[in-house]
């Protein structure tokens, strides 16, 4: 069973912490345990108990009215909000809540119905990019396994291709032509398939690459199609202590093109990017960038 602090449902479900603590004292309505050591903790149904709770009370919901209701009664009000007009915080927590009990189903269904309600672009950086920012803080602290991550990153990378795949081929003979990869020892894909279903929405040329690719096949695939673009996701290569050498290495192997790149190793600030690299920390920049270059 999963051990959380109290700081850690507060990022989790966007409750301050006092707040909980307040509402705990008051209403009854999370049962912490302690340690050994009298340090207070919480279950995960604990956490799955706040977040019901955070949505019906972001909804209007009195606390006072909540802690009445029976567990059953949270369930089902919680059910017909997430069937009828939402905010992106309920499918968020919907989405943590299936995660944690690895809940297909439910995983499914909460995707489904934010796509129908704002479309699968805007469902991704409203409601899947949040929510692995939530799956990240389970993953630092402990309390979600690997095999949590690989359950949702197959979910959500089966959805990425078939809205990829339901785009088709339909770009011109002068659109420009990109290259998308991962280098050597990069596996987390999601964002790259996110990347290239942005291009392919826009009528793009993609040479999309995939994961894992050895730098001499991104060098023949470029002296074969002379690309105008290249894209990469950097989240856990190259190493830190190599990323910049690799930055400057893509920098002068493909000086007639423009090299977009992003991920977590991107994040750090001390990063030097040459004239021909660009590296961005959110999906949205690379949006605009993309706007930008389609309309010039």
């Amino acid at each position: 069973m999963a051990q959380y602090t109290i700081k850690e449902l507060e990022h989790l479900s966007g409750i301050k912490a006092h707040t909980i603590r307040i509402w705990e004292q008051r209403y009854h309505i999370l049962c912490p345990q302690r340690t050994d050591t009298n340090i207070r903790y919480y279950s995960d149904a604990d956490l799955k108990n706040l977040l019901n709770i955070s949505l019906l009370n972001e909804r209007g919901y009195k606390i006072s009215k909540i802690a009445q209701m029976a567990p059953d009664q949270i369930l089902e009000e919680v059910k017909l909000l997430c069937e009828t007009a939402c905010r992106g915080t309920q499918y968020i927590n919907a989405l943590v809540s299936a995660t944690v009990d690895m809940n297909e189903e439910k995983f499914q269904q909460t995707l489904n119905n934010a796509v129908a309600k704002w479309g699968f672009m805007a469902t991704m950086l409203d409601v899947i990019y949040p929510f692995l920012n939530k799956i990240g803080i389970l993953w630092q602290t402990g309390n979600i396994t690997p095999a949590h991550e690989h359950f949702i990153s197959n979910l959500i990378r089966q959805k990425l291709i078939v809205a990829i795949d339901a785009e088709g081929v339909h770009y011109t003979p002068d659109s420009p032509t990109y290259i998308l990869y991962l280098p050597e020892g990069e596996l987390h894909e999601l964002a790259l398939l996110y990347m290239y279903y942005i291009l392919k929405v826009n009528s793009q040329h993609v040479i999309y690459l995939g994961q894992n690719l050895p730098f001499k096949d991104l060098e023949r695939t470029y002296a074969q199609f002379k690309v105008d673009y290249i894209c990469t996701v950097l989240t856990t290569a190259p190493e830190r202590c190599n990323l910049q050498a690799y930055i400057n290495k893509l920098s002068e192997r493909f000086t007639d093109c423009q090299i977009y790149v992003y991920g977590l190793q991107v994040q750090n600030d001390c990063l030097f990017f040459p004239e021909n690299v660009s590296g961005f920390k959110s999906m949205p920049e690379f949006i605009a960038l993309f706007n930008k270059v389609s309309k010039s």
